[in-house]
């Protein structure tokens, strides 16, 4: 070839080759959205890409999520994609795992999908406030294989605190009647950011609900009318067998429970909440038509995902952690920032709970655990409040009294003297967050880490 063909060809190969793609953005931004009914104003909320709740991002099981955060906001903020066992460097907790992302900056967040199933991300920065504002969305990762369904409906359940007078969000977040007592309760409920949400369907249409709590604080009784159900997962993960739906369901923050349901109704089947002792619409079915003339067979088995074996617990390292304070409880003292102080002091500096005697993050982690160690954790809550307790990177079972083992969650409620045991695999390398998603309670003490390495 010749000097002058050589570069042509060159030239040519240059200007073929493909530009590297960029990734797709988040964008946290303020947005104006009517939550409330006509006739009050709009809600100037916090949103990513302008809506509440979020996007609702997909992808393959197995394939890649890549996301850049565009911070549009004027305070630092953060993503943490919930209930994903994903690579410690991307589990977009300020302070542990990354640093914040400040006004006018990015973050480009990269990571494998090993599970299918049902999701979510939201702010992990001042999460108290940047999730009530709306910062949340839904994460599915859908199986290789569709499921003989009609639908797919991602349904994610939240509450407002509304001031009537204006629309916008009830001040201040960090309350003292909040923070010591149940949490941040909205007065306002909705489905995917409406109060009146509805769906249609036809009669023996076959769904798929994902539903995902998405509240600051508040635990969904739920029950279903006109529909025939079956939970299939909780919390993202495949039970081993489709249960009946018979009873009440009850979500806790953070919770997920996979439904398949069959629309048995004629004209309207209802998906109902309960509020002090009262049966509530939280989302209204409207049947019309026939989509078979006969229901189908109860559904199958979800695929498992992979690594959901039992743990070895013959030799499990056993931890113990005392859940104390808020209100009408209270604890004698704790450390906060390297300090012992009473309960008192802890209050005047907006603190009013303790995870094993720790009010926050410290530096040192609750627990540094091997790689592989099995671990069974024994959770006593000694406050008068319900707590729902979530592990980051990693999913556990609960140990029953009789040693058997509940299915795999990422999130779970733990009830006034209840003690609670639960049991992992430490099989995740890095920093990870075990705190509760009551977000008050998060902030203004229940919050610590473990290292795995």
């Amino acid at each position: 070839m010749t000097r002058r063909g050589f570069c042509a060809a060159m030239a040519a190969a240059t200007v073929a080759r493909p530009a590297l793609a960029s990734p797709e953005t988040l964008i946290a931004r303020k947005a104006d959205v009517q939550l409330a009914p006509e006739g009050y104003g709009a809600t100037q909320v916090w949103s990513y890409d302008g809506s509440v709740p979020g996007p609702v991002l997909r992808a393959r099981q197995g394939h890649r999520i890549t996301r850049q955060l565009v911070n549009e906001l004027d305070v630092p903020t953060s993503v943490h994609w919930h209930g994903i066992r994903i690579d410690n460097a991307m589990d977009g907790v300020a302070g542990l795992t990354q640093d914040a992302v400040p006004p006018g900056g990015t973050f480009d967040y990269d990571f494998a999908l090993p599970d299918a199933g049902t999701y979510w991300y939201h702010a992990h920065t001042n999460s108290m406030e940047q999730v009530a504002r709306g910062l949340s969305g839904a994460l599915i990762v859908e199986e290789p294989d569709a499921l003989d369904v009609d639908r797919d409906e991602v349904l994610v359940l939240d509450d407002w605190l509304l001031d009537p007078a204006t629309g916008g969000f009830a001040e201040p977040f960090n309350h003292p009647m909040m923070m010591s007592h149940g949490g941040r309760t909205g007065n306002l409920v909705g489905v995917n950011g409406r109060y009146d949400f509805t769906l249609t369907a036809q009669q023996n249409e076959r769904l798929r609900l994902r539903l995902i709590n998405a509240a600051n604080a508040r635990i969904f009784d739920l029950r279903l009318e006109g529909m025939t159900g079956w939970a299939i997962a909780l919390d993202g993960m495949p039970l081993d067998a489709p249960v009946p739906v018979t009873d009440v369901i009850t979500l806790a923050p953070a919770q997920r429970i996979d439904l398949i349901v069959d629309i048995v109704a004629q004209e309207a089947g209802l998906l109902m909440w309960m509020q002090e002792d009262n049966w509530q619409l939280l989302a209204d079915v409207t049947v019309s038509g026939q989509s078979a003339r006969a229901a189908r067979p109860a559904p199958s088995a979800l695929p498992p995902n992979p690594r959901m074996e039992l743990p070895a617990l013959a030799d499990a390292r056993k931890l113990e952690m005392v859940m104390e304070g808020g209100a009408m409880a209270g604890m004698e003292s704790a450390v906060y920032q390297g300090e012992r102080l009473s309960f008192r002091e802890m209050i005047e500096r907006g603190q009013f709970w303790a995870l094993a005697g720790q009010a926050g993050l410290s530096d040192t982690p609750f627990a540094k655990l091997s790689i592989g160690e099995p671990v069974r954790l024994k959770l006593i809550n000694r406050t008068v409040f319900p707590h729902g307790m979530h592990l980051h990177g990693t999913h556990f079972r609960e140990v029953h009294a009789d040693g058997s083992l509940g299915p795999l969650r990422d999130t779970i409620l733990s009830v006034p003297n209840q003690p609670l045991e639960i049991a992992f695999a430490a099989d995740n390398p890095g920093k990870w967050l075990f705190h509760c998603h009551m977000l008050a309670h998060a902030a203004s003490g229940m919050t610590t880490w473990i290292n795995v390495a």
